[in-house]
């Protein structure tokens, strides 16, 4: 795996730096709870993060990153009062605030990021990679993929659950292997009695529907959603990354021997603290 650091989860932490917690307390040893990154160890982002402010004079309180496995040990470490704040997507975050009251989305009104959601695969998958860009243009152009979203994020507040996905069967077809984590609900998402739900398994049994292939889904945590992929235990993986921009390549954030498809959902990034 490349130790080469995220940018965007840089600029993701510097924007938590300038907006700050909303309160007057000493930040000096305040923490971040994140998804653990896969291309970097905690001392590693932080020194990152030390560089550029340096290297931009940027007159920034320190949050040192904490990383977890899985959502529910970053909320364990939110409640226990470990880290101060977490980070993830909007989507999420209005997710967990609607099921629980304690929790509240911070104010961030300096700097907005943006990451976008992807499968990524092994890069000797070609046909695999061309099957499931071609799906994503499809569900796109039909207008599904708007349904789907709208079904499985927009409409999904409080209480009221996703609607339930039935996976598609064909008699005697190929069987596509897709990891869901469970780490961000409603977008991958896992129902307490462990069954997948949420958008992103609603999208892959529509991509089963249209490749006449079955689908299997494993349940991992979201630090082990590489080495699944590398170690040929699963064929698809969710990933995210940085839409591609003149400063951001659009490899900037992967594993070594993947490719990534087009990307067919984007959401912001904002910060969820205990109320």
């Amino acid at each position: 795996m490349r130790k080469i650091f995220s940018i965007l989860s840089a600029l993701m932490i510097i924007s938590l730096m300038l907006t700050g917690c909303g309160d007057n307390s000493d930040k000096s040893n305040a923490k971040i709870g994140m998804l653990k990154h896969l291309n970097a160890s905690e001392e590693e982002f932080n020194n990152f993060t030390k560089k550029v402010s340096d290297t931009f004079s940027l007159n920034m309180t320190s949050y040192n990153p904490v990383f977890y496995d899985n959502l529910n040990s970053m909320l364990m470490g939110l409640d226990s009062g470990e880290v101060k704040v977490i980070s993830t997507y909007d989507c999420v975050a209005r997710y967990l605030v609607a099921n629980n009251p304690k929790y509240e989305i911070m104010k961030n009104d300096t700097l907005e990021f943006i990451d976008a959601f992807c499968f990524a695969m092994l890069e000797e998958d070609i046909q695999l990679k061309s099957d499931v860009d071609k799906f994503i243009n499809e569900i796109r152009s039909d207008g599904t993929l708007a349904r789907l979203t709208k079904e499985y994020i927009t409409d999904v507040k409080g209480n009221n659950p996703p609607p339930s996905v039935e996976m598609p069967h064909f008699d005697g077809a190929d069987t596509i292997k897709i990891a869901v984590t469970g780490d961000l609900p409603p977008l991958d998402m896992v129902l307490a009695d462990g069954t997948p739900a949420g958008f992103n398994t609603a999208l892959i049994a529509e991509l089963g529907k249209r490749l006449n292939k079955n689908v299997e889904i494993i349940n991992i945590d979201s630090s082990a959603r590489s080495s699944a992929l590398m170690s040929d235990r699963v064929d698809l993986i969710f990933w995210a990354i940085v839409p591609v921009s003149e400063i951001i390549p659009a490899n900037a954030d992967k594993p070594d021997g993947t490719v990534l498809s087009t990307p067919y959902y984007r959401a912001r990034i904002v910060h969820v603290k205990r109320q």
